[in-house]
């Protein structure tokens, strides 16, 4: 048993083991096989029906849904490591897939956490009811995105999304993009403006919005160059009218997902390892097994340093993901920190692992059918994802230094 594994209960061992068997059996033979289905087109005909199937088969489409609903009950002080834990298993088969898969898992946490009971009956039912019923969490906008959480907290650097009251209703007027799910999903959580005097922090109310509800409309799905099985989204809200029951948190939101936005930054994290790991053990198989200049490729001096390299990389991102992810689950104080820390630690490093990787291979790298291009494809949108890495080394001064950090934003005070 190796390190990993002695610091893991029997339920995340047995979680994992399936979940490998399912990334092993079905997601990777799936990718190998079709590697053309990637730049279809038509965001539709991408993933076929029976991969959501199979995943909701062995309980990973709906973790995060409470057990009286029909989640998977997971043990509280490590369910963070448990979401990294199977986030990293999908990933190493397909990164688009994991997001996919996690964005259900963030949105039912905040849902639990922050929607009126009788909506979490209505619509937990409805997830666990349809395998391919998807969540999506719509913050990012044309206008503001990462530089929001600096954060410069004055009215002009409010939501552009506007909501307000009329009546027994809330009126939704705006636009996200860069959404994850977004084009698919059957639920969102809207973040939207519903003080315009006050700052960011004191003026942002979310709220949740089903699909069919008049006003909301897909507008495009945006065709990223990685992680192309996650069907990105742009969308529009035109006089969308929600009931006054669907507020979720109301002038505070952005602080009240704090229990979603600390899991996220990990979740980040673990995904862009599977990458790596992905990455890495391709390479491994490849160097011990292809000759070049008369010798395994594993035998000249270069490549075996390079593979060291993947290596050492891989292990420090796990090292950086498991402090923050145990910094997460006891709420210790630098958990802000460290999470932005193993986010912007784990893109860069992977980046650089599956970089190796293309190189090692040579020219069956960059060929498309080889799936090592996918793997490089896949780190580069981790950059930025879930915040730039400039921002997010900003966040980490701030909350390493918070009485003398500048604001970033605005004018210095």
């Amino acid at each position: 048993m190796n390190a990993i594994d002695r610091e893991l209960s029997e339920e995340q061992r047995l979680m994992r083991a399936s979940c490998r068997a399912f990334v092993d059996e079905v997601v990777i033979p799936f990718i190998r096989a079709n590697w053309q289905r990637e730049w279809i087109m038509d965001p539709d005909g991408r993933l076929p029906r029976a991969i959501l199937e199979a995943a909701d088969k062995i309980g990973i489409r709906t973790l995060g849904v409470p057990e009286e609903f029909g989640g998977i009950e997971l043990d509280p002080a490590t369910e963070v490591q448990t979401f990294a834990l199977i986030a990293e298993e999908i990933a190493r088969g397909d990164a688009g897939l994991s997001d996919k898969l996690v964005q259900n898992w963030k949105v039912s946490v905040l849902l639990r956490n922050l929607a009126p009971r009788h909506l979490q009956e209505r619509w937990f039912k409805r997830l666990l009811a349809d395998p391919q019923f998807l969540l999506a969490h719509c913050l990012t906008e044309p206008r503001g995105a990462s530089d929001r959480w600096l954060p410069y907290n004055v009215p002009e650097a409010a939501m552009q999304t506007r909501a307000v009251k009329q009546g027994n209703e809330w009126v939704i007027n705006g636009r996200k993009h860069f959404i994850s799910n977004g084009y698919d999903a059957g639920l969102y959580v809207v973040y939207a403006n519903t003080n315009p005097k006050a700052g960011v922090l004191q003026g942002t109310s979310s709220f949740l919005v089903p699909r069919q509800t008049k006003g909301v409309s897909v507008a495009r799905c945006n065709e990223t160059m990685g992680g192309r099985f996650m069907n990105n989204g742009e969308i529009v809200f035109e006089d969308c009218r929600v009931p006054a029951d669907h507020l979720l948190a109301e002038n505070d939101a952005l602080g009240k997902a704090n229990v979603y936005f600390r899991p996220g930054k990990i979740l980040q994290a673990a995904k862009n390892l599977g990458v790596g790991v992905a990455a890495f053990e391709r390479t491994a198989d490849y160097v011990q097994n292809y000759v070049q200049g008369g010798r395994v490729l594993i035998k000249h001096q270069a490549v075996a340093l390079r593979l060291a390299d993947m290596a050492m990389r891989i292990e420090a991102v796990r090292a950086l993901l498991g402090r923050a992810a145990e910094a997460v689950a006891i709420g210790a104080p630098d958990a802000d920190a460290l999470c932005n820390m193993a986010k912007v630690f784990a893109s860069e490093e992977i980046f650089k692992v599956c970089q190796h990787a293309m190189e090692l291979h040579g020219g069956h790298g960059v060929m498309l059918e080889m799936g090592i291009e996918k793997l490089f494809r896949d780190a580069t949108i981790f950059l930025h994802s879930d915040a730039t890495a400039d921002i997010s080394r900003f966040k980490i001064v701030k909350a390493m230094f918070p009485a003398t950090a500048g604001t970033y934003a605005g004018p210095e005070k």
